[in-house]
C-alpha cells in the first residue's frame, strides 16, 4: 500500500516460482492415493510435471519436524507401504522424471531398506530387486531427456 506511494517497485513473483509454491501447497495436502492419481496424470487442472514428481518424493523422503517421523514407519499398516512401494515405482518409470527425482528414489531406498526387506520377506514380495530395476528404468529416461535436449538445443541454433 504505501510502497506505491513511496515510489517502491513492487516485488514480482516469477511465473515458474508461483506454479512451483502452487504444486508444493497441493501435494502437502495430498494422501498416498491423491498422490498416485496425481503420478497417473488423472487429476484435472494440475498437469504432472518434474517438480510435482520431486515434491512427491520429498514428502516421502522428510522427516516430519514435528514428530521426527519419516512418511513411512515400520509399524504402519502393511498397505500403506504397499501403496508406497508402488507409488515410487510408478515415479521411476514417469517420463517427466528429472535427475533430481532418481536421486530422491535413491534416497527412498537407503531410508526405508529395512522396511522393504522385511515386507519382501513377511510377504514374499520382490520390491528390492523391484526398485533396482526401476532405478535402471529412470536413469535410461533421464538420459533420453538429456539426449532429445540436447538435440533440439542443437536444431534450434
Amino acid at each position: 500500500m504505501f510502497g506505491s506511494i513511496l515510489g517502491r517497485k513492487k516485488e514480482t513473483i516469477s511465473e515458474e516460482d508461483t506454479t512451483h509454491n502452487m504444486i508444493v501447497e497441493k501435494v502437502s495436502k495430498m494422501n498416498l492415493t491423491d498422490m498416485r492419481s496425481y503420478i497417473r496424470n488423472s487429476v484435472k487442472d494440475f498437469e504432472i510435471c518434474g517438480d510435482g514428481l520431486n515434491e512427491v518424493m520429498l514428502k516421502l523422503i522428510t522427516k516430519d519436524a514435528n514428530s521426527s517421523k519419516y512418511y513411512i514407519n515400520s509399524d504402519d499398516m502393511d498397505s500403506k507401504k504397499k501403496k508406497a512401494f508402488d507409488l515410487v515405482l510408478l515415479i521411476a518409470g514417469s517420463k517427466k522424471i528429472t535427475v533430481t527425482t532418481v536421486e530422491y528414489i535413491q534416497k527412498f531406498v537407503e531410508i526405508y531398506q529395512d522396511i522393504i526387506t522385511r515386507f519382501d520377506t513377511d510377504f514374499k514380495e520382490i520390491y528390492a530387486s523391484r526398485f533396482n530395476d526401476a532405478l535402471s528404468v529412470s536413469v535410461e529416461n533421464v538420459n533420453e531427456i538429456a539426449e532429445l535436449q540436447r538435440k533440439m538445443n542443437i536444431l534450434g541454433e
